[in-house]
C-alpha cells in the first residue's frame, strides 16, 4: 500500500473509532478529483466546534506523534494540529467549526484509493472553494485540474455561493473573478477540441 494512503487509513480508523466527523482535504482529495500529483503529506478537517478542541487534541496526541514542541498549545491557538503517522507521513489536522466546514464534512464521501482502502474526502466543489480561497499558485494549478476532470459534474452556483462571503471577509473579490476566468478558459479549450474533432 502507498505510504500516504496507509497513513490516511491509520488516522481515519482512529477518528472513526471516536465517532468524530471529518474529511480529507488537500492532496488526497486532489488525487481523487483533479490531476494526479505528488503529495507528501495529509490534510484533513475534524469537526471539533469552538468549545471542545482540547478534548480532540488530547486524544489525538495519545495516538500520534507531534511534529513540533508544545503542539497542543499551537493547535489551540492556530486550530491546526501538526502530527506524524506511524510510518512518518506528516499530518496537518484542522479543527473545524465554521458553518462552511461543517457543511463540507456533511457533503463528504468515500473513495477507494486501492482495494480495501476507502478514505472519506470532501466534494470537488468544496475542494475548489478551499483551493481558490487559499489563492496560491499551486492551488490554482489544482483547481484547473479539478475543472478539467469534473467540469460536467460541478455545481458552480454552490461554489460561488460559498466562496463569495469568504472572499468578502478577506476583502479580496478578485479571487471570484480569477475563478470565473479559469472556468471560462477551461470551457473554451473543451469547445475548441470539439470543433477540431
Amino acid at each position: 500500500m502507498n505510504p500516504l494512503i496507509e497513513a490516511g487509513l491509520e488516522i481515519q480508523n482512529f477518528i472513526q473509532s471516536k465517532k468524530w466527523h471529518f474529511c480529507f482535504i488537500g492532496g488526497l482529495a486532489v488525487i481523487r478529483w483533479g490531476e494526479m500529483r505528488m503529495t507528501q503529506d495529509i490534510d484533513l478537517c475534524v469537526l471539533s466546534g469552538f468549545r471542545d478542541e482540547e478534548i480532540f487534541v488530547d486524544n489525538l496526541l495519545t495516538a500520534f506523534t507531534p511534529r513540533i514542541p508544545d503542539a497542543a498549545n499551537f493547535a489551540m491557538m492556530n486550530r491546526v494540529l501538526l502530527l506524524s503517522s506511524s510510518n512518518g507521513i506528516d499530518i496537518d489536522l484542522s479543527l473545524a467549526g465554521l458553518p462552511f466546514e461543517e457543511q463540507m464534512i456533511k457533503r463528504s464521501s468515500s473513495f477507494a484509493y486501492c482495494p480495501g482502502c476507502e478514505l472519506i474526502t470532501c466534494s470537488p466543489e468544496d475542494l475548489i472553494v478551499l483551493k481558490t480561497f487559499a489563492d496560491r499558485m499551486k492551488d490554482w494549478v489544482d483547481v484547473e485540474g479539478i475543472l478539467v476532470r469534473q467540469k460536467k459534474h460541478l455545481d458552480f452556483d454552490y461554489i460561488v455561493e460559498q466562496l463569495t462571503p469568504m472572499c468578502e471577509l478577506k476583502e479580496d473579490l478578485e479571487i471570484i473573478n480569477k475563478l470565473h476566468k479559469l472556468i471560462k478558459d477551461v470551457h473554451s479549450v473543451d469547445d475548441s477540441e470539439k470543433i477540431h474533432r
